[in-house]
């Protein structure tokens, strides 16, 4: 049987290779991009899974100065529908990384 210390100890080491691989996980999540559209793909927002912003794209014809406030809706909800397709890719993606640690779903690190 093992003693107290050596199941500590492997239990530090356990939780060290989680949060090595938590840590690689949310470092691919900023190379994945998701695009976010609004006004019928007029407006696009490209930015990572983890929210950074990468670019954004706007059709020439919204480039009207009496429509400005338009034009700013229009961007937030780009940037709204981006923000919510990479919360899912994220969630998707630490799912697979808890599934491939043998944690349970939704599993929530403590640190």
């Amino acid at each position: 049987m093992k003693s107290m210390e050596e199941m500590i100890k492997a239990a530090q080491q356990a939780a060290e290779t989680i949060q090595k691989q938590m840590t690689e996980t949310q470092g691919k999540l900023d190379q994945i991009e998701v695009e976010g559209l609004s006004g019928g793909g007029l407006v696009k927002i490209r930015c990572s899974a983890k929210g950074r912003v990468i670019g954004v794209s706007i059709d020439d014809s919204l480039m009207v100065p009496g429509e400005k406030p338009i034009l700013e809706d229009l961007v937030a909800a780009a940037y709204n529908d981006a923000r919510v397709k990479a919360d899912s890719v994220a969630n998707e993606e630490m799912a697979k990384a808890q599934q491939g640690m043998g944690l349970p779903p939704g599993f929530k690190m403590p640190f």
